[in-house]
C-alpha cells in the first residue's frame, strides 16, 4: 500500500486514470448506466490532479461530491428513450405501419397479400373492405407477421 501511495504522490493523474478505466470496464460489462458517472468523475479529478495535485484526502473528497452530483445530474436530465418513443429499432415489421403499398391478389373475406418495400406480406382488413388487385394501401398495425391495412388516401 506503501507503494500506491508513493506512486499516487508522483502521479495522482495515471492513478485517477486508471481508476476511471477500471469503472468504465464494470460498467460497458455491465451495462448497467450507473457507473458512467463515476468513471467520469474518476476522470475529472485526474484532470484536476494534473493541473493542481490536491492530495489523497482532497481528492477523494472531490471525487465522491462529482459522483454524487454527475449521476442526480446525469439521470435527471439524461433520460433514456422509453419504449413507447416509437416502433422498435429491432423490430422491421413496427417499421412497416405508415407506409404503403399494392394489392398483389383482391382480398376474400378481408384477407388478403400485399407488396410493400420489396416483400410479399398476408394482410387483413379490419373495416370489411374488400380492396382489388393493384390497390393502393396503407399499413396501420401489425399483429405478428400479418398486416393490417386500409384504402390508401386517394393522390397519396
Amino acid at each position: 500500500m506503501d507503494a500506491m501511495t508513493v506512486f499516487h504522490a508522483a502521479h495522482p493523474f495515471w492513478v485517477w486514470l486508471a481508476v476511471a478505466a477500471i469503472i468504465l470496464a464494470v460498467e460497458v460489462g455491465t451495462g448497467s448506466g450507473w457507473l458512467l458517472w463515476p468513471a467520469a468523475s474518476a476522470g475529472a479529478v485526474g484532470l484536476v490532479s494534473l493541473v493542481a495535485p490536491l492530495g489523497l484526502p482532497v481528492e477523494v473528497a472531490l471525487f465522491a461530491v462529482l459522483t454524487i452530483a454527475t449521476t442526480i445530474l446525469g439521470r435527471r436530465y439524461l433520460r433514456p428513450a422509453s419504449a413507447s418513443d416509437g416502433p422498435d429499432l429491432n423490430d422491421p415489421m413496427l417499421r412497416l405501419i405508415g407506409h404503403e403499398g399494392e394489392v398483389l391478389t383482391g382480398f376474400v373475406h378481408g384477407h388478403g397479400r400485399v407488396f410493400i418495400d420489396g416483400k410479399d406480406w398476408a394482410a387483413v382488413t379490419r373495416d370489411g373492405a374488400s380492396p382489388a388487385a393493384g390497390q393502393r394501401v396503407r399499413v396501420t398495425a401489425v399483429e405478428g407477421a400479418v398486416l393490417t391495412v386500409r384504402a390508401a388516401p386517394s393522390g397519396g
